[in-house]
C-alpha cells in the first residue's frame, strides 16, 4: 500500500510540475514597424507576411505549450483558431494577452504585458489569424 501511495504521489507531482515554471521567451520583432507605447485595440499587422513569420516563432516559443502546436489545442487551453477575425476578436485577444486569465486566484494564462512587446503581441495575433484562415 505504501508503494502504491508513493507511485501515485510521484505521478501527481509529474502532472503538477509538467508545465513547469517556464520563462517567456523573447520575440525578435526586427523589421516590423514600431508601434509605440500606447497599446492598440486592432491588429496593425493583419496579413503582413513578416509579422506572420515573427508571430509563428513567438507563438511556438510562448503559447504552443498550452494552446497547442500550430494553434491546434489539445484541450488544455482554448483553441485560438476559433478566436475569429476583426476588431472585436482583436480587442478580446489583446485584453487577454495583456491581463492574462485567472481562476480562483490562480493564473491559467500569465499576463504578457511588460513581458513581451506590443509588436510581439500583434505578430502572434497575425499568426493566429493565418491559422484561422487555413481551417
Amino acid at each position: 500500500m505504501k508503494k502504491a501511495w508513493m507511485i501515485a504521489a510521484w505521478l501527481v507531482a509529474g502532472v503538477a510540475f509538467g508545465h513547469g515554471d517556464v520563462q517567456p521567451q523573447a520575440v525578435n520583432t526586427d523589421g516590423l514597424e514600431p508601434l509605440g507605447e500606447e497599446w492598440l485595440s486592432q491588429n496593425p499587422y493583419s496579413g503582413n507576411e513578416l509579422a506572420i513569420k515573427v508571430g509563428a516563432s513567438g507563438y511556438n516559443q510562448n503559447c504552443a505549450r498550452c494552446h497547442g502546436l500550430e494553434a491546434i489545442s489539445g484541450g488544455i487551453a482554448p483553441d485560438l483558431r476559433e478566436l475569429g477575425l476583426g476588431v472585436e476578436a482583436d480587442e478580446w485577444y489583446i485584453y487577454r494577452f495583456r491581463q492574462g486569465a485567472s481562476q480562483n486566484g490562480v493564473y491559467k494564462m500569465p499576463p504578457f504585458e511588460n513581458v513581451l512587446s506590443q509588436e510581439a503581441a500583434w505578430a502572434i495575433r497575425s499568426y493566429i489569424e493565418k491559422r484561422y484562415e487555413e481551417m
